[in-house]
């Protein structure tokens, strides 16, 4: 029972980063090897610690039977997973700051799952986006869709909303035709937020954004 209850606890952990992680459509997007992967490694990490607390007969100064294994499960669950997360130092790359540690074992099979998603989804968002963009006037759209979506999400941290207003400026420069910016935006704008935001948007807005 011990084990199975420090299993479940690394488990849920590791899923409850993912879902955090994937939260546009967690159910769809966590079904790749390097997530699930990810969730075993979280699993496997608390095992490990519940053994070695058993094999060095820790006890954290429970005075009966039953609180020393309750100690040891929750130790084991969420103390494995804290001592994964940590990182010795940081260092500064590329404009980015990166973890040594054990967290850098964690970030490579995070990494890996994005990719694995990225892979999945780019041919299937590209052709429901510029399915969703089509008769969608760049002009009208690139002043009001934006926005809106990310007034309906709300949840959006500050440094990607500016990313996003920077690729779009990017966009808006090009001397592609508006056909083809129309839906280079949507696909932006559905990176950041999602299908279904981007087309409750179009749809919402019809009157505003049609040709």
């Amino acid at each position: 029972m011990e084990w199975l209850i420090v299993a479940f606890f690394g488990g849920l952990v590791g899923t409850g980063e993912l879902i955090d992680r994937y939260r546009k459509a967690p159910v769809r997007y966590m079904w790749n090897l390097p997530a699930v992967f990810y969730v075993l490694i979280n699993v496997a990490a608390s095992l490990a610690a519940l053994g070695l607390i058993q094999t060095f007969d820790w006890k954290f100064g429970g005075s009966t039977e039953s609180a020393i294994r309750w100690t040891r499960v929750l130790v084991a669950g969420f103390g494995a997973m804290a001592l994964f997360r940590t990182s010795l130092f940081t260092v500064r790359a590329g404009g980015q700051d990166i973890g040594v540690g054990p967290v850098a074992f964690l970030q490579v099979f995070l990494a890996a799952a994005d990719h694995a998603l990225d892979r999945r989804q780019i041919r299937s968002r590209a052709m429901k986006v510029s399915e969703l963009m089509k008769g969608v006037a760049y002009a009208k759209a690139y002043q009001v869709l934006p926005p809106y979506c990310l007034g309906v999400t709300r949840d959006v941290p500050a440094e990607q909303q500016v990313e996003l207003a920077r690729q779009l400026a990017l966009i808006d420069q090009t001397t592609l035709e508006d056909s083809v910016k129309v839906r280079l935006l949507g696909m932006e704008v559905a990176n950041l937020v999602g299908e279904d935001v981007l087309r409750d948007a179009v749809q919402s807005l019809a009157d505003e954004i049609r040709a």
